[in-house]
């Protein structure tokens, strides 16, 4: 009789990479958005629709209010994730392309483990960041000379390095925060304290005048699967498995957001993102073997009411 061999992937793996795979169309989903409507109504505007959808979540799933801790922190949250990063990708991508906008995507794994690091009090070791480093680099390596980089930087350059900046804080903090609430409930939680300025931002800068089929369909993609399902998986995946260790999946984010640009939006991609591709799976593989120390790691998760 034969014996059975079971890999078994850790359930923050399988989460983790659910939410990358939802993100990774984000970029090339705005910049279809952004052709028909205010970069600001696409920032704003998607998380009006994503909070409508939490609102209701939290009333069907009798989710019980923060603390008052916890909202200070599902503050930092929404400035991340909710506002931050969705506005200034949005008027970033307005001058530049979705592969061009992979270049910076690119170091927000790090910058979401260092988040990890100061705000979830994650110690990974030596492993883990030299694995991280050379994924990381052979990311950079991919889309600097066949992923759309050129030219010096630029304003759009800027608003993506800001970008990263807010969303790996936003990421780490959530991740975090997700060991007491859950993944729906915090990013739920998130976008209905942002509902005081996503409603109005959102009204100012309506004008539909523009808008086509393609542009409500973007539209309702990042509002839909990137603001919202996307994080029930994400955060999910960040309480279960680590912040700074599941974060690195994104690694194969600024690949998978060059191939998307190629197929959708006709934006070349050769043959070196299968290579890149597989130097990035065994990066990514190398972070999740390495062990974070228990006594350093977030708290235990806490019970959901």
């Amino acid at each position: 009789m034969r014996a059975k061999s079971n890999v078994i992937v850790p359930a923050g793996v399988t989460l983790g990479a659910l939410g990358v795979l939802g993100f990774s169309f984000s970029l090339p989903a705005t910049r279809l958005a952004v052709a028909g409507l205010d970069p600001w109504f696409v920032a704003f505007g998607r998380a009006l629709v994503a909070g409508v959808l939490a609102i209701a979540y939290l009333a069907l799933s009798r989710a019980p209010l923060p603390t008052v801790t916890q909202l200070r922190r599902l503050v930092i949250v929404a400035a991340g994730i909710v506002v931050g990063f969705p506005l200034f990708t949005s008027l970033a991508l307005t001058t530049q392309t979705s592969a061009h906008g992979a270049v910076v995507i690119a170091v927000l794994p790090m910058c979401t483990a260092v988040w990890a690091v100061v705000r979830a009090a994650e110690r990974p070791p030596v492993a883990f960041w030299l694995a991280s480093g050379a994924g990381l680099l052979a990311v950079l390596a991919f889309v600097a000379t066949g992923g759309g980089l050129s030219g010096s930087l630029s304003l759009a350059d800027a608003y993506l390095l800001i970008a990263v900046l807010l969303c790996g804080l936003g990421y780490a903090e959530g991740g975090a925060l997700s060991r007491e609430l859950g993944g729906a409930r915090t990013i739920c939680w998130a976008l209905v304290v942002s509902l005081p300025a996503t409603v109005p931002i959102s009204l100012y800068t309506a004008d539909f005048s523009r808008a086509t089929p393609v542009v409500w369909l973007s539209f309702a993609y990042v509002a839909l699967i990137s603001m919202f399902l996307g994080f029930f998986a994400w955060y999910a995946g960040l309480a279960a498995g680590g912040v700074a260790k599941i974060g690195q999946i994104q690694l194969a984010q600024p690949v998978l957001t060059l191939m998307w640009s190629a197929v959708v939006l006709g934006e070349p991609v050769g043959w070196p993102a299968l290579a890149t591709a597989a130097v990035v799976v065994v990066c990514v593989v190398l972070t999740q073997r390495s062990r974070v120390p228990a006594t350093t790691a977030v708290a235990d998760p806490q019970p959901v009411r």
